[in-house]
């Protein structure tokens, strides 16, 4: 298996150096998910577009909490430790774990209230309720905020879907990048690259 997952590396064009350049600039080295990606950085720069339109107004420990949740509940390790630890950061490692391996108890209210929706959209969204919908209204999300976070949740899990179906590994960095608490309670989806 390629770094690029089941699929070979493409020769890069400009438009996937950029998102090379990118990666080398904010982690210092090249991620899986972008040599991956690197067949249509079009399209994965417009999806990140759109997730930025949408979790307008969301903050990023907000942010970190849904793809937590979301990743975890679809199973898909990358984005679960990518992630896992920007939660770490901002709150701090078992609390991250927590939430990873479906335990809330570090969370606010209303973390855990949008933490349990993105697990029900995430896993199965026909089962969604008024209710579902009325716990979110009753820690302070307004339905414009309720549909940022269900579209939110819906693109990420799009992308996740992706990585995972075409075999990406989480990049090998992880291993001392990511908290031990993090790292232990990822015990799902591909295993961390070799290389």
């Amino acid at each position: 298996m390629s770094s690029a997952g089941f699929l070979s590396t493409p020769e890069p064009d400009e438009a996937a150096r950029r998102l090379f350049d990118e990666d080398v600039a904010d982690v210092g080295y090249v991620m899986n998910a972008s040599r991956l990606w690197a067949y249509q950085p079009a399209t994965m720069t417009g999806l990140f577009d759109l997730l930025g339109e949408t979790a307008h107004g969301l903050t990023f420990r907000q942010r970190a909490v849904i793809v937590s949740a979301c990743a975890s509940a679809h199973g898909d390790s990358y984005c679960s430790l990518a992630w896992g630890s920007r939660l770490a950061g901002a709150t701090d490692a078992e609390t991250a774990a927590g939430v990873l391996r479906g335990d809330d108890g570090g969370l606010t209210d209303a973390e855990r209230a949008l933490a349990a929706w993105v697990r029900k959209v995430v896993r199965d969204p026909n089962r969604t309720t008024e209710s579902d919908v009325r716990a979110l209204r009753d820690n302070g999300f307004t339905d414009r905020e309720v549909f940022a976070v269900t579209a939110f949740t819906a693109l990420r899990l799009a992308f996740s879907t992706v990585n995972d179906a075409l075999g990406a590994r989480p990049d090998a960095a992880f291993r001392t990048s990511a908290p031990a608490a993090v790292l232990d309670a990822v015990t799902f989806g591909r295993p961390l690259d070799d290389a």
